[in-house]
């Protein structure tokens, strides 16, 4: 049984538990799903719904400044940061609002040369499943719920146990904005119900953002019942400098792709694979940078680092270090850590042999490479079971091309950091997980891509 309640990591303070959803009511909310399916989305236009997703942006930015009070209670995110991710979670909707009719625009196949035509009709599958994470409560079901909605399908929404009160102002913004009831609904399910929701004939298929235990279990069990099924997971992306022209900007770039989002983010750089000409400088630079930052109150006027997500969080993070260091990791620096407040970790001298190579660290925990040469960064970059993103700094054009044809990630940022969008796809590859959300290919998951052929 899962317990759905806010505990402020900031403060330990928790609120009232959120009822959970019976099974009656998830059944209810099957039938609702199918229903409005089966009549509204398949009554409605593209440009209809584009027009309601529009509204669910436009409330976004009406209720920003509540929205964000409500996710830093629930996971700790600072309150500027949490602006900025209601900010960014209404563009992904204006995006699939915007673009909507163009992406779902009927396809001709230009290659077919038989008599009479033929093209490409997008359709909707019908109800989907939303199984989403508390580490950017508003911005991941955007890249779920946007698009699909758009696209015509429906939506049962699983958020976080730890946050229902995001999960709920959410399904009233959809609610606001004219969605008919049935599109967009929110379940406070526990995994057994979860299952049952999968299983459902009627369900055709869910995306997962999580871990990768969560992942491969909702993985086997849509698999039992051959459910489409989009799974965004772990990762370890590495940060790759080969050269520079400005070591303190790209040590910035460094510290914020590590520890944006309190470090939290599974595209963050958590591995920082230095060509051992520039290691030396990096190195001290980084160092420096990392301990400057002290974790502080989430709600204070310019707070960079707040609390880790939960006491838990905060003890498996501890755990993971101590261990690296036993294995024989050198605990380069660290600064203090108070409850939930986790300041910066530096780790060096990692082998393969330890755990802390290969597993993801989700808190202000960097391990810093030396390399010999390019090779060498790329057979390190590639040494892990993840594979989402990452991030390659050279002064080098060609040698940047090179060098990202053998990344082996889903995404691949020169020369900077922090430069997602909604136009443009995410996702990875390994151990990662599979299926894009974003950009035209977030549109595409969930789609029948109808085969018209017409004989004149």
């Amino acid at each position: 049984m899962s317990k759905y309640v806010v505990t402020n990591p900031a403060t330990g303070e928790s609120g009232a538990p959120f009822a959970q959803t019976t099974d009656a009511q998830i059944s209810a909310a099957i039938d609702a799903a199918h229903t409005t399916h089966q009549g509204w989305s398949k009554t409605t236009t593209v440009a209809e719904r584009s027009e309601l997703i529009e509204k669910v942006a436009q409330l976004h930015r009406d209720r920003r400044e509540t929205l964000a009070e409500i996710i830093v209670r629930e996971m700790g995110k600072p309150y500027e940061q949490a602006l900025g991710e209601v900010d960014f979670t209404a563009d992904i909707y204006s995006f699939y609002a915007t673009n909507g009719e163009k992406f779902l625009a009927d396809e001709a196949i230009p290659e077919f040369e038989g008599e009479g035509e033929a093209f490409i009709r997008r359709s909707s599958l019908g109800v989907l499943l939303g199984i989403m994470p508390w580490n950017f409560p508003y911005y991941q079901v955007a890249r779920f719920a946007g698009p699909n909605l758009v696209l015509g399908n429906t939506i049962l929404l699983k958020h976080a146990s730890q946050c229902p009160e995001s999960a709920a102002a959410m399904e009233k913004i959809f609610n606001d904005a004219g969605f008919p009831a049935g599109a967009y609904q929110n379940l406070y399910a526990d995994s057994k119900q979860i299952e049952g929701v999968i299983a459902d004939p009627r369900v055709q298929g869910v995306s997962l953002t999580g871990s990768e235990r969560a992942g491969a279990a909702v993985a086997e069990t849509a698999g039992r019942y051959l459910k489409k099924v989009v799974l965004e997971l772990g990762g370890s992306d590495p940060f790759i400098l080969l050269s520079t022209d400005d070591m303190d900007a790209t040590v910035e770039a460094a510290i914020a792709g590590r520890n944006d989002n309190n470090a939290q983010a599974c595209n963050a750089a958590k591995r920082f694979v230095v060509i051992e000409s520039l290691y030396a400088e990096f190195l001290e630079k980084f160092t420096a940078k990392m301990l400057e930052m002290t974790p502080s109150n989430p709600m204070d006027e310019g707070t960079y680092l707040g609390p880790l997500s939960s006491a838990g969080a905060a003890d498996g993070l501890e755990e993971q270090v101590s261990r690296a260091v036993k294995q024989g990791a050198t605990l380069h620096a660290r600064g203090d850590r108070s409850g939930t407040y986790f300041s910066g970790v530096v780790l060096t001298d990692v082998t393969p042999a330890m755990d802390a190579h290969h597993e993801e660290f989700f808190g202000p925990v960097a391990i810093v490479y030396s390399v010999k040469d390019e090779a060498a960064a790329v057979e390190l970059a590639n040494d892990t079971p993840f594979g989402l993103g990452s991030y390659l700094f050279s002064t080098d054009k060609d040698q940047v091309l090179r060098v990202a044809d053998q990344i082996e990630a889903g995404m691949v940022y020169v020369n900077g950091v922090g430069l997602d969008s909604p136009e443009l796809p995410f996702g990875g590859i390994k151990r990662s997980g599979f299926g894009r959300e974003l950009g035209r290919f977030g549109i595409e998951e969930f789609v029948n891509r109808k085969l018209i052929r017409i004989l004149k």
